[in-house]
């Protein structure tokens, strides 16, 4: 079997607009959600959300392109551009084996959103002839493919909030397969509108904290009452090992082994046998090793969080063989379907650091999440292994493991 590492990483996010500035914050402990400035929330019971600021689209396209693709784009562009350049990659790399896999769980919300409203109000004669390019979910590898001219295979998955991870998943089968000699990974999303925060708020899936925005994500707490939404992008660069190490590349880590599974359950309701078995099955491939820390899902939520941890317990054979476990959705926010990017980047720079990202606002112990969840600041750790989870509505779950070389 063909061996699969990462050279290259790119992140954006509410607390950084590179990786480097961003891990930096979500190992300081410092927190991205405010209130909603994207657009007016006065009317909206929830208020927070973890924006990307100071973020210019004309930085990674052309001005007069920048109307063309909608903000998910934009920042999954900003993401891969830092990848490509941190991987070195030679001039005469053959681009007809350089694939993109893309993931995103809603895409381009805010285009749908803009467009409804003109049809309603102004009719659909004036409609953006840009409007579906912008929205669609494949459109995001599309534009990265354009920018890099990537010529290898163009994938796309769109599910839910597993779609980063299924991304790198489906990326690592394609160069198991042959399919390429090397894939770039795009995960990203922005979903902060209108229609984004009232859909899940009308589920009463967010956290109503809005008087206190920086303690409203508090993953695993018993206080917790739901995820706060966040926005960003993540990208990695994939190829096969023995063409890294032929061209000297820098590895950031081994990806030895991922698991996917279905919870057949509910369609917003997370189980605990699903991801379970998807942890398993990574677990499983990777060999059965010894992990070091688990980059929780850690949404926020009461099942997920009681769920998670039971499934890692199950895992690893009770509490007492349990790694150090942490989110940092208190730090972001949930980023959807580029979270598990975001979590895969979060996971290889704590390898390379030797650092355990901190789980914030985690104050309030609960009976049924009873792990070590680092909740006392960043803590220096030797990163041999390291998983990282991500579960997705419509039960889609989908685990990583990352080696350090």
């Amino acid at each position: 079997m063909r061996r699969i590492v990462v050279t290259g990483i790119g992140m954006i996010n509410s607390v950084g607009n590179d990786k480097e500035t961003a891990f930096k914050a979500i190992c300081d402990g410092e927190c991205g959600i405010d209130t909603i400035t994207i657009f007016d929330p006065e009317r909206y019971s929830v208020k927070i959300a973890g924006e990307v600021k100071d973020f210019d689209p004309a930085t990674v396209m052309a001005p007069k392109e920048v109307k063309k693709a909608d903000r998910f784009i934009h920042l999954g562009l900003k993401a891969a551009q830092e990848a490509v350049a941190d991987a070195n990659l030679p001039e005469d790399t053959d681009m007809d084996r350089f694939g993109i896999s893309a993931g995103s769980g809603i895409g381009g919300l805010p285009a749908i959103e803009k467009n409804s409203v003109i049809i309603e109000t102004r009719g659909p004669r004036r409609i953006s002839p840009f409007f579906i390019p912008s929205a669609l979910v494949n459109m995001l590898g599309g534009f990265v493919s354009i920018a890099h001219g990537t010529k290898g295979p163009n994938l796309s998955s769109v599910t839910a909030c597993a779609a980063g991870t299924h991304a790198i998943s489906e990326a690592v089968k394609t160069i198991m397969c042959n399919g390429a000699e090397k894939m770039l990974v795009v995960a990203a999303e922005s979903a902060i509108t209108g229609a984004g925060v009232g859909g899940f708020a009308a589920m009463k899936a967010l956290s109503t904290r809005n008087d206190d925005p920086k303690t409203s994500s508090r993953p695993f707490d018993k206080d917790r009452d739901g995820f706060v939404m966040g926005e960003g992008a993540a990208a990695l660069v994939l190829e096969e090992y023995d063409g890294a190490m032929e061209r000297g590349a820098r590895i950031y880590g081994e990806i030895i082994g991922f698991g996917e599974s279905g919870d057949a359950n509910h369609i917003t309701t997370p189980s605990l046998d699903g991801p379970a078995r998807a942890m398993k099955a990574a677990f499983k491939m990777a060999g059965e090793p010894k992990v070091d820390y688990v980059n929780a899902h850690g949404t926020s939520t009461a099942i997920n969080d009681k769920n998670e941890t039971a499934a890692i317990k199950d895992l690893m054979g009770g509490k007492e063989n349990c790694p150090p476990v942490s989110s940092i959705k208190g730090q972001i926010g949930h980023c959807f379907g580029a979270a598990g990017g975001i979590g895969a980047v979060t996971c290889l720079m704590a390898m390379r650091d030797g650092i355990i990202p901190p789980t914030i606002n985690y104050t309030t112990p609960d009976e049924n999440c009873d792990l070590d969840y680092v909740a006392t600041g960043a803590r220096k750790a030797e990163l041999n292994i390291v998983m990282s989870n991500s579960f997705g509505f419509g039960g889609t779950n989908g685990v990583l493991i990352f080696k350090k070389i």
